[in-house]
């Protein structure tokens, strides 16, 4: 695979074929991936994956809350956008509205579409421990950046989720993760559906 034109072509696909990722192509894709480098070779990640019958569940727990509570995904910003960044999310609802299924809000996809990983047939977390200071989440984009380059290298589909750290004391439950860890970022992970509209966009 030609790194540049992967680099070019990734695309975050939001909805995923009917077909489970075998235990030796998601090794492959974790070994890639941590190659990523970190502050003196500390490698402050954590990754846990979830997948078949347990991500399901998984998924139905963090859609549940996400309607319980009412939490939507927005920038995360603390005060009013600039308009170049508004720019860049107009761009975004214009290329997605034409692939979303009919009478379906835009809003409404992204938050229960995150919350259930757009169908993956896999969910990864990514944590930290809370010993590190914020700084070393630095490490934590790093890696993600690998994932999803590697994962395309592999004929893999990811999609990146931060709405998700909204529930990290569910997710922690959930999937027997420490107190100490910090969620910070979610991943969809599968084969990519190439006919779906919302994949062509």
């Amino acid at each position: 695979m030609d790194l540049l034109k992967a680099m070019e072509e990734r695309r975050s696909s939001r909805a995923f074929l009917d077909k489970p990722v075998d235990r030796e192509v998601l090794e492959k894709l974790f070994r890639l991936a941590t190659q990523a480098p970190s502050a003196i070779n500390l490698q402050p990640w954590e990754i846990t994956v979830v997948s078949g019958e347990e991500k399901k569940r998984f998924s139905r727990l963090l859609v549940k809350r996400m309607k319980e509570t009412n939490v939507s995904c927005g920038p995360g910003a603390n005060r009013p956008l600039p308009e170049h960044f508004i720019e860049r999310q107009r761009g975004l609802l214009n290329v997605t509205l034409p692939g979303l299924p009919e009478n379906t809000p835009f809003q409404d996809f992204i938050n229960e579409g995150s919350c259930n990983f757009y169908g993956a047939p896999s969910a990864i977390i990514i944590t930290i421990d809370e010993v590190f200071s914020s700084i070393r989440l630095a490490d934590i984009g790093i890696v993600v950046g690998y994932l999803v380059l590697a994962a395309h290298g592999l004929g893999l589909g990811t999609c990146p989720i931060g709405l998700i750290t909204a529930f990290d004391d569910a997710i922690r439950e959930e999937l027997n993760i420490s107190e100490e860890k910090q969620v910070v970022v979610g991943m969809a992970v599968g084969y990519g559906d190439p006919d779906d509209p919302i994949n062509q966009t």
